[in-house]
């Protein structure tokens, strides 16, 4: 019978609202997805198509209490609608895609900006500026079945009580339907994939000791406190 050399790591798990948990597979993030988020970082929203990035699975993290990350001066939050692919599929046509989401949950997506920024100038992968340890704070899992597919409401984040971030999930310009139908295209879709679906403007920076307090209309609310 062969035996592990190495042990194997432990699942990372979200919890549902039931109090039940979700294995996280994989972790795929949308670029861009909001107008106003896509100007202020130097973006077209009129000519752009979706583009896709990942973080490992293990960059999920439900502390109340994270790190401040190494390696950056220039941190910053971007709060997100997070989708939890509930079943999975290849080339799942828009006008089923809802189908395959188990729920959603609140997400931070945190940036090492500064390492971002160095890369893109450099026409070099972004991964050490998305993908570090503690970089993607999830809230608890609402399944579907409860709260239905959010496609409107609002999305909002504060740092130590000041709001930074205000949009509407109706400004997404590619809604959840479509971001799964293009990214299906590209990879195979699992249950337990999340799909970080974008963020609208007013992302800035992060310091240590920082309270985050990410909301969202008819999903949740996720609190962290940063260092």
């Amino acid at each position: 019978m062969p035996r592990f050399l190495l042990p194997p790591h432990a699942p990372t798990v979200l919890a549902t609202a039931t109090g039940d948990l979700v294995a996280v597979r994989r972790v795929y993030c949308v670029g861009r997805n909001y107008g106003a988020h896509a100007r202020e970082m130097g973006g077209d929203p009129a000519r752009e198509p979706p583009f896709f990035f990942s973080k490992p699975a293990d960059a999920v993290t439900t502390a109340a209490r994270i790190p401040f990350p190494p390696a950056t001066a220039d941190l910053h939050h971007e709060v997100e609608l997070v989708a939890v692919v509930g079943r999975g599929g290849v080339d799942i046509p828009a006008a089923h895609a809802l189908e395959h989401v188990f729920g959603y949950t609140v997400g931070i997506d945190l940036t090492r900006r500064d390492l971002q920024e160095l890369a893109r100038k450099a026409g070099r992968p972004w991964d050490m500026a998305k993908g570090f340890d503690h970089s993607a704070p999830c809230g608890v899992v609402r399944p579907a079945t409860e709260i239905g597919h959010p496609a409107a409401g609002a999305i909002a984040l504060e740092v130590n009580g000041e709001g930074r971030q205000s949009g509407d999930l109706g400004a997404m310009i590619w809604p959840v339907a479509d971001v799964i139908a293009q990214l299906s295209a590209l990879v195979a879709l699992e249950a337990g994939d999340l799909i970080f679906t974008g963020t609208p403007a007013g992302v800035g920076p992060v310091r240590r000791g920082d309270r985050l307090l990410a909301r969202i209309e008819g999903v949740g609310r996720l609190e962290v406190v940063v260092g």
